[in-house]
């Protein structure tokens, strides 16, 4: 028997391979679903963002455009999706995964007393920064993304609710969520317009879910995880945390600047009340 064409083996070694994943029991188009803990209802979190947004949206600097925001749980299993327009495509459709990405970073890197909103994390993961290549960390589950009916996203049967959504982000948007007794129960993310924007609806978000009880952070003297504004005209952040200014040119004594807004945020809607 002559022996089979190098390139026969080769497709008859694939076809063995993808037979055995068939038989493995691993399912990489339908990702498993887990019964999320009840950190917030789909009604609570869309509610907080139509608040935090405003009707038409206002009041929170940038482009003033309708937002995404998804809620993940402590073990990131998603909870909730929501937006604020009256349909779908009324909101950047990239910014529905975005919001998911930044509720995941924001639960996955902070403890029980150390807060880390996703602002925080924009110097340190920048080439010389203390935590570069944390932004290539836990990527993206592409199956529970964007699976699914996409006419079903951002309503409380999104494809997304019960999946590790996983991915990382290092911009404005994502924050921890803590309860009235301190303990850190998931993370909330939103999206949809200028970062530093992005932060400050997320904020507000998290003050009208009553989940903002923030132990400590890198922020305010160590206070919060309010975003900081400390990169200078070489990129350098005094703190290490800082975040770039989204206004364009810069205005911080603009009351209605994104910049004059976030600076603001802890004493307009204070943490833990």
């Amino acid at each position: 028997m002559m022996p089979r064409p190098r390139n026969m083996r080769h497709a008859a070694g694939i076809a063995g391979l993808m037979a055995a994943a068939a038989c493995s029991g691993d399912n990489v188009t339908t990702p498993p679903s887990f019964t999320p803990t009840a950190v917030v209802t789909f009604d609570q979190l869309k509610a907080a963002l139509a608040t935090a947004v405003g009707n038409p949206p206002s009041g929170n600097g940038g482009f003033s455009l309708n937002m995404w925001a998804t809620v993940v749980d402590r073990t990131g299993v998603v909870v909730a999706v929501a937006y604020t327009g009256a349909k779908e495509g009324d909101q950047w459709p990239g910014s529905r995964v975005i919001s998911a990405q930044k509720a995941n970073t924001a639960n996955a890197f902070s403890l029980p007393l150390l807060a880390l909103s996703t602002a925080n994390l924009y110097a340190a993961t920048q080439p010389g920064g203390s935590l570069f290549g944390l932004q290539e960390a836990n990527p993206i589950n592409e199956d529970a993304a964007y699976g699914g009916n996409a006419a079903s996203y951002g309503t409380a049967q999104d494809y997304m609710v019960g999946k590790r959504i996983g991915g990382t982000n290092v911009f404005g948007g994502g924050f921890p969520l803590y309860d009235a007794s301190g303990n850190i129960v998931g993370g909330v993310g939103v999206s949809g317009d200028a970062s530093c924007a992005d932060h400050n609806i997320g904020w507000k978000v998290r003050f009208n879910l009553k989940l903002d009880h923030v132990p400590a952070g890198v922020a305010d003297g160590g206070k919060d995880d309010n975003i900081i504004y400390d990169i200078d005209a070489s990129g350098k952040s005094a703190s290490g945390f800082g975040h770039p200014v989204c206004d364009n040119p810069p205005a911080p004594a603009s009351p209605t600047s994104m910049q004059n807004i976030g600076v603001n945020l802890p004493q307009t809607f204070p943490i833990g009340n």
